[in-house]
């Protein structure tokens, strides 16, 4: 992905189109070549934009959607944030400590299999850690693919007398257990139905983000969320 990403930001009209989703996402072909030739004296033909778009998609740094005829481009900048962390380190205080960060979060799970069934094979997250703690029980955490390096989700045991009668009462109340942030919440919903998941709230606008909800067949609710483009 790096090298893509490296590639794709090697050319500079290719930079110049970044600059331009930047100042205004979700444009057309159209309104990119127009652009490109009035602001920048580009005089470059469409199927010549067409491949540069082409690369940058590949690379993950723009992505596409048809509504009716037109096709409209988006700028992503997740993989330049994956670059980031992968060699920026946060600024070191006065006393020399570094910031706080999470490391691990949990879910209570009813079946640590079936979690770890459900988390990596539908759901996409990959398996970090799976220690033996006896009696059954294991130390089984999940990362995001695309931050390998980053929070652990525990795919905790249900095990403790307390947690069952919480658990139950977070999804009598339609509460999420946790929440993880998609690309498009619709889209995903969109994903995870034809895996077989069920939503207890579909895709809907709350202000400056959109959610939705679903059973993780563990005994919890999970909320999926993208922040609304102003």
């Amino acid at each position: 992905m790096p090298d893509d990403v490296f590639k794709a930001l090697s050319d500079p009209t290719r930079r110049t189109i970044l600059d331009e989703l930047t100042e205004r996402s979700g444009q057309t072909l159209f309104e990119i070549c127009a652009r490109l030739s009035t602001k920048h004296g580009l005089g470059l033909s469409r199927q010549a934009v067409s491949q540069h778009l082409a690369v940058l998609e590949g690379a993950g740094l723009i992505a596409t959607r048809r509504e009716g005829r037109y096709k409209f481009h988006d700028l992503t900048t997740r993989p330049l944030e994956q670059i980031v962390s992968r060699w920026l380190r946060p600024q070191e205080a006065g006393t020399g400590d570094r910031s706080m960060k999470i490391y691990v979060a949990h879910v209570f799970v009813d079946d640590q299999t079936k979690a770890e069934r459900f988390y990596t094979e539908v759901l996409g997250f990959v398996k970090k850690n799976d220690i033996p703690l006896g009696g059954g029980a294991r130390w089984l955490t999940v990362v995001s693919p695309e931050n390998p390096e980053g929070a652990e989700l525990l795919l905790e045991p249900s095990g403790h007398p307390a947690v069952p009668p919480y658990k139950e009462a977070l999804v009598k109340d339609g509460i999420p257990a946790t929440s993880f942030e998609v690309e498009d919440v619709h889209e995903e919903a969109a994903r995870l139905r034809e895996r077989g998941v069920v939503f207890t709230q579909e895709p809907a606008a709350m202000g400056p983000v959109t959610t939705a909800v679903f059973d993780d067949t563990c005994g919890n609710l999970i909320q999926i969320v993208h922040h609304n483009r102003p």
